[in-house]
């Protein structure tokens, strides 16, 4: 088995683990989630796929998919503290992307598993760690700011990210689009002149597959391209495009080389 083949198999392996984890957690805490506040999406709609009535996993498809996020990020956890790493994105930085990755993916499961409002603060979560991140490493390159001070803005960030998503879950995907932006306009405006020999195609097909994912996402939470009841899903389709975005854009920070 060759080096790449290797930690697709543990990452793969990894990934199983993770999701018997969290599908027996599941079963302890469900599967009765009346029991638990709704996700605020229940007043209008939580995306197409209809809610299983009284199954562990209250909408398998859009939960099961969610695991491409874990997937990735494991991957990106195990190449980064390999052997021959010459990235300037050192193996602390790819592994809190990767962990972020993680509980992107586990947060989206946890939502959509349980339709409660403890699950979206979960999935929410995720997505702020990734688009801080992004955010983070940009104005890190920018700035010239060490690893150790980038870390420790981005858990600052995280945690004013947490604190408001507490005190007004409203705001959460507004809030998380702005980051996003804020994030791309700095990282090709600021700091890309800076990165020798990156790759920025890997970065810009991050971004189409987003576009893609998020046009599906839209027609999917407006009942355009929707069969409540199909094992496909366009929401579940947005988690995998997003997972395959979010390895983009590893793969765009792993591009850069160090300077010797």
């Amino acid at each position: 088995m060759t080096g790449i083949s290797a930690k697709l198999f543990f990452a793969l392996v990894l990934t199983a683990v993770s999701a018997a984890g969290t599908i027996a957690l599941l079963m302890l805490l469900g599967p009765d989630w009346s029991r638990f506040a709704a996700a605020t999406c229940t007043e209008t709609r939580c995306f197409c796929e209809m809610p299983r009535a009284g199954a562990t996993l209250l909408q398998p498809s859009n939960s099961l998919s969610s695991f491409g996020f874990v997937f990735v990020g494991f991957l990106m956890m195990l190449l980064a503290w390999s052997r021959g790493w010459m990235s300037a994105l050192s193996p602390l930085a790819a592994s809190a992307l990767g962990v972020a990755a993680i509980i992107t993916g586990i947060g989206s499961v946890l939502l959509h598993a349980t339709l409660t409002l403890w699950g979206q603060f979960f999935d929410v979560l995720g997505m702020y760690l990734v688009s801080g991140f992004f955010l983070i490493y940009a104005l890190a390159k920018w700035r010239g700011l060490d690893d150790r001070r980038a870390m420790l803005y981005y858990a600052l960030l995280c945690a004013v990210l947490v604190a408001i998503l507490y005190a007004v879950p409203e705001v959460r995907r507004w809030l998380f689009a702005v980051i996003l932006l804020a994030a791309i306009i700095l990282e090709l405006g600021f700091a890309r002149p800076l990165r020798p020999n990156v790759r920025t195609g890997y970065y810009l097909a991050g971004l189409v597959a987003n576009i893609v994912a998020f046009t599906i996402w839209n027609l999917d939470q407006r009942g355009q391209l929707c069969s409540p009841e199909s094992l496909l899903q366009g929401h579940g389709v947005w988690h995998l495009l997003g997972a395959v975005a979010l390895w983009f854009a590893f793969l765009y920070y792993r591009s850069e080389r160090r300077v010797t």
